[in-house]
């Protein structure tokens, strides 16, 4: 137990450092690649997000979805994207999966962590991702996304219709 939180205060100090050394940067590119992060205890239909970004102009091969898992033994199969578990992760915030770390290699235009749990190893995938443009839920540490929707993972159709708003308020799509 002692040594469970001692790699969650390593996780919170990797994740300081990354968000301290971020910098935002302003422009108007449209959205054309888009990393997803979800959280399967919370949202798993990945179909859904590959019809909205199909809609919005994100050619399938340019959307990577990544599924957390907190069970190993509860992780499906999946066609769209990678599943990640805790032992993805090592101390301080290194990644041991592959397919994960080249998610985080990826410069996408826009980061869409669906997620409202506040799990160390999410908020290290979406600190660490080198996208231009992060979105996310409200509820977790506002320094990770530079757009924060205020809406419960459950609400897919709202997300939506919030995101879609924002996006072309913004310039995005």
């Amino acid at each position: 137990m002692i040594l469970k939180a001692f790699k969650e205060k390593s996780y919170q100090n990797y994740i300081n450092k990354l968000l301290n050394s971020r910098s935002i940067e302003a422009n108007n590119k449209k959205i054309e690649s888009v990393g997803v992060i979800l959280n399967l205890n919370e949202f798993a239909d990945f179909e859904n997000f590959q019809r909205f970004f199909d809609d919005l102009g994100v050619k399938q091969n340019r959307l990577k979805i990544i599924a957390f898992v907190a069970d190993e033994k509860l992780a499906p199969e999946t066609l769209w994207g990678v599943n990640v578990t805790p032992k993805d992760f090592g101390w301080k915030g290194a990644i041991k999966n592959g397919d994960l770390k080249a998610f985080l290699d990826t410069d996408f235009d826009a980061l869409i962590s669906y997620y409202k749990e506040d799990r160390m190893e999410l908020n290290i995938i979406t600190a660490q991702s080198k996208a231009r443009f992060k979105v996310g839920l409200s509820g977790i540490d506002d320094r990770l996304y530079d757009l924060i929707l205020d809406v419960h993972p459950k609400e897919f159709s709202l997300f939506k219709r919030e995101l879609h708003k924002y996006l072309t308020v913004l310039n995005k799509i």
